[in-house]
């Protein structure tokens, strides 16, 4: 297995208080691991027009499962918060870094 930190961009459709945000964090925490820390990536980078980034790492046999299993972990941790797929929709995810222990 190979671990991949992928980026996953979204847009708040509207204002979301700061205990959503923290929510969300804690909700994905334990998909901020030594790789993402090393290199002092956030898990939540929020901008000032309401886009937003998730960055988690993710264990997968390739990049395609990567992929698709970080953006069912942000959607499932969105919904967790309490935002549904029209309050925060999410664009497609991509790899931003990757470690194999080859």
């Amino acid at each position: 297995m190979t671990s991949y930190v992928i980026t996953v961009p979204g847009t708040f459709v509207s204002d979301v208080p700061d205990s959503i945000h923290l929510a969300i964090e804690r909700k994905l925490a334990s998909r901020h691991t030594e790789v993402s820390e090393n290199e002092g990536l956030r898990l939540l980078t929020l901008n000032d027009d309401r886009t937003f980034s998730i960055r988690l790492e993710v264990e997968a046999p390739d990049k395609y499962e990567a992929e698709l299993d970080a953006l069912q972990i942000v959607t499932t941790a969105l919904q967790e918060a309490g935002l549904s797929d029209l309050e925060a929709p999410l664009g497609p995810p991509s790899v931003t870094g990757i470690d194999s222990n080859l």
